[in-house]
C-alpha cells in the first residue's frame, strides 16, 4: 500500500487559445515534476486551451486540436509521473469541461465537471453540457477526486466523491480575481474540508485574459482545514507538496505559505498584470498614453511603466489655451521620475482648424459642451495616430467614476486598446497614487520613490477644456459620487435606500440618470481590469435603450 504521494501544483500563464504553446508549457512543467521526483504533475482548468475561451471552444477545429494536443501530451509524457490537465472533453455530440489524467502514454481518467457558473463574468451553460458526478480516480494506488472548479463551491461534488472512496481532492480552477476573493476561496474550501473529512488542493491559475485576471493563491488544507501551503498571489509558481498516509489518513506536509497582499496592493498588481499580459498576449510591446498633469493618466503611466519597463513607454502631452502652467509642469514631473518619454504635441493648431470648418455652420450659436469635445477628441486623434504610426497601443485612462456618468468623451478621452483603471473608482485613485509613491515591488519594473508628483494627488481633478473648469462642476465631490455609486452600481439598491443613506434625493436622481444615459458609451469602450463584482462588462450588463427610472 502506498503511504506517500508526491503532487506538482504548476500554477502557470496559458494563453487563451495558443494550444501549442500551452501544450509546450505542460511538457515543461511535467519535466521539472519528472526531474524532481513527483508522483503527479497537476495544471489548472481548461489548461491545454486557455480560460476563458468564450465561444472560440463552439468551433469543431478549435476542439479537435485541443483534443489532439491532450493526446499527444500523453504519448509525450509515457515514462514518469500522471499528468493532469484540463481541456475540452467530446463526448457523443456533447462538449464537456473536463479535466484528463494522462499516464502510461494514454488518457488514464477523464473527469466532466457538473456545475456550470452562469453569472457574473462566466456563461458556461452557454457552451458546455453538465455532467453527470464522476467517482474518483487512481494515481500510484491513491483515489483521487477532482472537482473542477465550480464543483467545488458546492457541497454535493466533493462529498461524493468521498462516499465513492476519494481519499484526495484534487481542484483545478480557472478562477479570477475580485477584491476578497482569496478570503472568500480558503472559507469554501475549508467547509469542504470538514465536511469531507479530506485533504484538499485548490489550483489556480495565474495571468490576464481580456478583462479577467486570475491571481493564483493556489492553497492545500488538511483535514480540520489547517492550511499546509499558499502559493503566491499573481505569480507563477510550482510547488511540489508530498501527501502521507497515517493513523488518521492522509495530510499534507508542509510546503510554505506565500502571504497574499491586502486589497490595495492587490488591485495595483492585478492592473499591473493584467495590463502587462494584455500587451504581450496581443503582440503589443510598447504602450503610448496621453499625461495630462493629472492623477488618472499618472497612475495609467506609472501601471504601464511598472509593466513594461519606461523604455516601452510613451506619454504626450496635448495642451490648449486652457491648460495650466502647473499641468504642463507637473506631467514633466512625472514622466521625469518614471523615466519615461514626453512629446508635447499642441493642440492649439488643429482646433482653430476644425473652428474655422464648423463655422459657417456653428453661426449664430454659443460655445460650450460641443467645443470643449471637440478638444478631447482631437487628442483621440493625435494619439491614435501615434498609436498607428509606431505600433504603439493606446492606453486610455478614464476611472470607473467617470465611466458610471459618463464625464468622458467618446471618441476622445476614450480612445484606445486598454484601460487599466477602468474598474477603480476616483476615490481609490488617489490612494492608489500614495500607495505607489510609498511601495516598491520586485515586480514593477518602474523606479521606487514618489514617482507621482505630490501635487497631481492634492490639486482638484479638473479636465480642463474651459477655463477655471473643475470636475465639481459638473459632478458632486468624488466622495459623495463615489459612496452614490457604490449603493446603485455595487449593491443594486434603489435611489430611496440610497437615500435613507444620508444623500440628497436630487443628488442621487441626477447620478442615476447620468448612469443609466452613458451605457452607450460604455458598451464602446475599451476593455479593462476587473477588479469588483460590477465591473462595467460582463458583471453588469444593462440595455441602451432604457427609459425606465426609479421612481421610489
Amino acid at each position: 500500500m502506498t503511504d506517500i504521494l508526491k503532487m506538482m501544483l504548476a500554477q502557470l500563464n496559458p494563453v487563451v487559445g495558443d494550444i501549442a504553446g500551452n501544450a509546450d508549457r505542460a511538457r515543461a512543467a511535467w519535466a521539472a515534476g519528472k526531474a524532481a521526483g513527483a508522483d503527479m504533475v497537476a495544471l489548472t482548468e481548461m489548461f491545454v486551451t486557455g480560460y476563458q475561451t468564450q465561444d472560440l471552444i463552439l468551433k469543431p477545429a478549435f476542439v479537435a486540436d485541443a483534443i489532439a494536443a491532450v493526446e499527444q501530451l500523453a504519448r509525450d509524457c509515457a515514462d514518469g509521473p500522471a499528468l493532469g490537465i484540463g481541456g475540452p472533453v467530446l463526448a457523443g455530440p456533447k462538449l464537456y469541461n473536463g479535466y484528463y489524467v494522462l499516464e502510461g502514454g494514454r488518457v488514464h481518467a477523464r473527469v466532466l465537471k457538473h456545475h456550470l457558473p452562469n453569472d457574473a463574468v462566466f456563461d458556461e451553460k452557454r457552451v458546455f453540457a453538465s455532467a453527470d458526478v464522476h467517482g474518483p480516480y487512481v494515481v500510484k494506488g491513491v483515489r483521487i477526486g477532482t472537482p473542477i472548479c465550480e464543483d467545488a463551491w458546492h457541497p454535493d461534488v466533493p462529498e461524493t466523491l468521498a462516499e465513492t472512496g476519494a481519499e484526495i481532492l484534487l481542484i483545478p480552477n480557472g478562477s479570477p480575481y475580485h477584491r476578497g476573493k482569496p478570503n472568500l476561496r480558503l472559507n469554501l474550501m475549508v467547509a469542504r474540508v470538514i465536511e469531507t473529512g479530506l485533504p484538499l488542493v485548490y489550483l489556480n491559475m495565474v495571468g490576464g485574459q481580456d478583462d479577467q485576471v486570475f491571481d493564483g493563491s493556489s492553497m492545500v488544507l488538511n483535514p480540520g482545514g489547517r492550511l499546509m501551503a499558499q502559493l503566491p498571489q499573481f505569480d507563477e509558481a510550482e510547488v511540489m507538496v508530498t501527501f502521507r498516509r497515517g493513523p488518521e489518513g492522509w495530510q499534507a506536509d508542509p510546503a510554505g505559505i506565500a502571504e497574499i497582499p491586502p486589497i490595495g496592493e492587490a488591485d495595483y498588481r492585478a492592473c499591473v498584470l493584467a495590463l502587462g499580459d494584455y500587451m504581450r498576449k496581443t503582440g503589443f510591446r510598447k504602450a503610448v498614453l496621453g499625461l495630462s498633469g493629472g492623477i488618472d493618466s499618472a497612475i495609467v503611466a506609472a501601471m504601464a511603466v511598472d509593466a513594461l519597463g519606461p523604455e516601452n513607454v510613451r506619454c504626450v502631452m496635448l495642451p490648449s489655451a486652457f491648460t495650466s502652467a502647473h499641468s504642463l509642469e507637473d506631467a514633466t514631473a512625472a514622466a521625469k521620475e518614471l523615466g519615461v518619454r514626453l512629446d508635447t504635441v499642441p493642440i492649439g493648431g488643429a482646433q482653430a482648424a476644425v473652428g474655422e470648418a464648423l463655422a459657417p455652420l456653428f453661426a449664430g450659436t454659443e460655445p460650450g459642451i460641443t467645443e470643449e469635445n471637440i478638444q478631447s477628441r482631437l487628442r483621440g486623434l493625435l494619439l491614435m495616430a501615434l498609436s498607428n504610426k509606431f505600433g504603439e497601443m493606446l492606453l486610455t485612462t478614464g476611472n470607473k467614476s467617470e465611466m458610471a456618468v459618463g464625464y468622458c468623451t467618446i471618441y476622445g478621452d476614450m480612445n484606445g486598446g486598454y484601460n487599466p483603471v477602468k474598474d477603480m473608482y476616483k476615490t481609490r485613485m488617489f490612494l492608489t497614487a500614495r500607495w505607489r509613491n510609498e511601495n516598491h515591488r520586485s515586480w514593477m519594473k518602474g523606479p521606487a520613490g514618489e514617482v507621482i508628483p505630490q501635487r497631481i494627488i492634492d490639486k482638484p481633478p479638473s479636465a480642463e477644456l474651459r477655463a477655471n473648469q473643475t470636475d465639481q462642476d459638473s459632478l458632486p465631490p468624488y466622495e459623495v459620487l463615489d459612496a452614490i455609486l457604490e449603493c446603485l452600481v455595487e449593491r443594486e439598491m434603489s435611489v430611496a435606500e440610497t437615500v435613507a443613506r444620508g444623500f440628497d434625493r436630487d443628488t442621487v436622481k441626477k447620478v442615476e440618470h447620468l448612469l443609466y444615459l452613458a451605457e452607450y458609451k460604455r458598451f464602446q469602450s475599451a476593455p479593462g481590469v476587473r477588479l469588483t463584482q460590477k465591473a462595467f462588462w460582463l458583471d453588469r450588463r444593462y440595455p441602451i435603450v432604457n427609459r425606465w427610472r426609479d421612481p421610489s
